[in-house]
């Protein structure tokens, strides 16, 4: 089962369940993914959409940010909440050590000695982690290991 269609499961069930935090969560990521096929004029893979729920995710942790240094107990609950909602539909999060040991076998393949290499890496470490990582924690990872 691909993943839209995980989610328009998921919308039924909420829409049955009366969870209104899952409704209205699920219902924001399927107007982003409509949204991308409309601009694109094709249909998304699975991986373009979990790169769209992992951007909804990083705007919620944003969010949370925001209303924790505006002392807004509500938005933190909100945001909270969405970000476990969006959580259950991505891929298991790779370990830090997996991470480092696809970085390092990149590193050798690609011959990178420093961080002005840090594309040519970049480029073959996203197409074995496909979103089972965040991007800021990979380019961090591949910064740190090519400045050693």
């Amino acid at each position: 089962m691909n993943i839209k269609t995980q989610l328009n499961e998921s919308m039924k069930d909420a829409m049955k369940s009366g969870d209104e935090v899952r409704k209205r969560t699920v219902r924001m990521v399927l107007a982003a993914v409509k949204q991308a096929e409309v601009d694109k004029r094709t249909e998304l893979d699975d991986m373009a959409v979990i790169g769209l729920i992992q951007k909804e995710v990083k705007n919620r942790r944003e969010s949370l940010e925001e209303a924790k240094k505006a002392n807004r107990p509500d938005l933190i609950a909100d945001n909270e909440a969405e970000i476990k909602v969006l959580e259950a539909f991505l891929p298991k999060a790779m370990p830090a050590e997996e991470l480092r040991a696809i970085v390092l076998d990149a590193i050798t393949e690609t011959g990178a000695a420093s961080p002005a290499d840090m594309g040519k890496v970049m480029k073959i470490v996203m197409a074995k982690v496909a979103g089972r990582a965040p991007n800021d924690m990979i380019s961090a990872t591949v910064r740190e290991l090519l400045q050693k």
